[in-house]
């Protein structure tokens, strides 16, 4: 296969995304491994890579970004949309954190306590990373994948034909589902998934679905942090 046919658009916005997860299935053989006797593993050992995979994914972004032409920073000057979208994004904040059933776990969260580390700089610099990558990389990297790429992907694999917030009842709940599958916290995950997704409709805008998921995880890095409930992390 040549390089031409493999680098497409879609490429672009999924291979972020598979980097990212990729990091996760990691760290779950390594736990994996460790719980089974085959290695020995620190409390800590696997917080370290959070910043590499955060480091990796928003490298991609960077490198990739005159590539996401639907993300139009304009989109954010209609003030009144706008400050919706911040005031939704942190109405998706106030109900994740009181949808955090074990029902809807698909497993139990291991959470990310930074305190657990040794020195106060060590802590610090975690906590740092964790926020950066939560606020600038994850919901960048994660809406260009499903409000941009999977949901207009499921309606023509030819996904850049199909307009930016074109709405059917196949892409909308395949889309939710999976969002909601990729989270600890199933049921929160489903309902930020449908959130997010009716953003993209009233607005047709990327950059306000990014702003939004941008400014529920700020809401609850600052809850975590201030309130210690590491669960969440």
């Amino acid at each position: 296969m040549s390089k031409q046919r493999l680098v497409t658009p879609a490429f672009y916005r999924y291979i972020p995304f598979a980097v990212f997860m990729a990091f996760i299935g990691l760290d779950e053989v390594i736990r994996f491994l460790a719980e089974h006797g085959f290695i020995i593993l620190g409390e800590t050992s696997l917080y370290y890579l959070y910043p590499v995979k955060a480091l990796m994914v928003g490298y991609l972004l960077y490198r990739y970004r005159k590539e996401y032409h639907e993300l139009n920073i304009n989109d954010l000057t209609n003030l009144p949309a706008t400050l919706a979208v911040c005031g939704t994004g942190l109405l998706v904040f106030f109900l994740w954190i009181h949808m955090d059933w074990t029902l809807g776990a698909s497993n139990n969260p291991h959470g990310f306590n930074p305190t657990l580390m040794p020195g106060r700089t060590g802590q610090a610099l975690l906590i740092l990373s964790r926020m950066a990558g939560a606020v600038l990389v994850v919901p960048l990297m994660e809406e260009l994948f499903w409000r941009s790429f999977l949901i207009r992907y499921i309606i023509n694999n030819n996904f850049e034909k199909v307009r930016i917030g074109t709405f059917t009842w196949g892409s909308f709940l395949l889309t939710v589902g999976l969002f909601g599958a990729e989270h600890n916290y199933i049921y929160a995950g489903i309902m930020a998934g449908t959130v997010y997704n009716l953003i993209l409709y009233k607005t047709r805008s990327v950059a306000q679905c990014v702003l939004a998921h941008a400014v529920t995880n700020l809401a609850l890095a600052m809850y975590v942090v201030f309130t210690g409930k590491w669960q969440f992390w």
